[in-house]
């Protein structure tokens, strides 16, 4: 029994070891298989275009000419505008929920916000376009037309509810607790010690927290961020329901436009020829290709930024 023992303990390591390994091939392969099949079924648009696909502007089925780029254009802006709102909204949830907010309120806050993150994507564009999109039409885009930040070049004349700008809004609500939840959990990782120095050496609670705790906890919420984004480009149904489904390569917010996710979803089942549908996967291509590169370069970041601490 005495080397019995052991021997289990070693065997039984030994295993949860290939088990492990096996589970982290079978995510590489998965990975490998989809990029394999978005390429061979995407191959015909590449043949005839090349590279060309991604900075072509025209999108007409009738005489099987396709272009990327207003789709491309469209899912960065509405991504971009998405980040730059929830960012700091969610960031300040955080810190409420972390620091500031009594503990009777706390749980339920936490709740409610957690809540946020399960309602399904229809709904919210329901909400965008029964909500959203009018208020934004007969107040918001003309409001900011008339202000100083009219004359920037992404605030053109005022459009139809369904804009850049609504989905862009629509986006930011949606990832709002998912960045929120994350930045919560990288303050509470933060040893209570740093700001309890912080406080004993002058500090003002909000002094240390933004030159102690933010600062250590950075890493986790650019992680945060870096997965908020990754959720605003790959969201489809209410992007669908709220950017407007106009081919419109124009970086104007108040303008309608188009997502990658979105004319997928709209013209995939309706596609009658082989390169239209060659167009609509390389498109599903592309933003697989841009994911994974924002993904990368997010975590190169970290990795950078933990090296500087270090």
């Amino acid at each position: 029994m005495t080397r019995a023992g052991p021997l289990a303990d070693h065997l039984q390591r030994r295993w949860f070891r290939y088990a492990t390994a096996f589970m982290a091939v079978v995510v590489v392969a998965l990975i490998l298989v989809i990029l394999q099949q978005l390429w061979t079924q995407s191959r015909p648009v590449w043949s005839e275009w090349g590279l060309g696909f991604i900075t072509r502007s025209e999108w007409n089925p009738v005489r099987d000419e396709f272009g990327a780029l207003p789709f491309i254009v469209g899912t960065l802006l509405t991504s971009v505008l998405a980040l730059a709102i929830a960012l700091p909204v969610s960031l300040g949830i955080a810190i409420l929920l972390t620091e500031y907010a009594p503990r009777f309120l706390r749980d339920p806050l936490i709740f409610v916000v957690e809540l946020l993150a399960a309602v399904p994507s229809v709904v919210f564009g329901l909400w965008g376009i029964f909500v959203l999109a009018p208020l934004i039409q007969q107040h918001v885009m003309p409001a900011v037309a008339g202000s100083p930040l009219g004359i920037l070049p992404i605030f053109g004349e005022p459009g139809p509810g369904y804009t850049l700008f609504t989905a862009g809004l629509i986006l930011a609500v949606m990832i709002i607790p998912i960045i929120a939840s994350l930045s919560r959990e990288a303050l509470m990782a933060v040893p209570r010690d740093q700001m309890e120095a912080a406080l004993a050496l002058g500090a003002t609670r909000w002094e240390a927290m933004r030159y102690v705790v933010l600062t250590y906890a950075k890493a986790g919420i650019f992680s945060a961020a870096v997965l908020g984004l990754g959720r605003a480009l790959g969201e489809t149904m209410a992007t669908t329901m709220t950017i407007g489904n106009r081919v419109n390569l124009t970086v104007d917010y108040f303008q309608s436009g188009y997502s990658m996710t979105a004319i997928i979803a709209n013209e995939l089942r309706e596609a009658a020829t082989e390169i239209h549908v060659s167009a609509l996967v390389g498109i599903g291509l592309i933003l697989f290709l841009l994911s994974f590169v924002l993904n990368t370069l997010g975590r190169l970041i970290l990795m950078t930024t933990y090296r500087r601490d270090a």
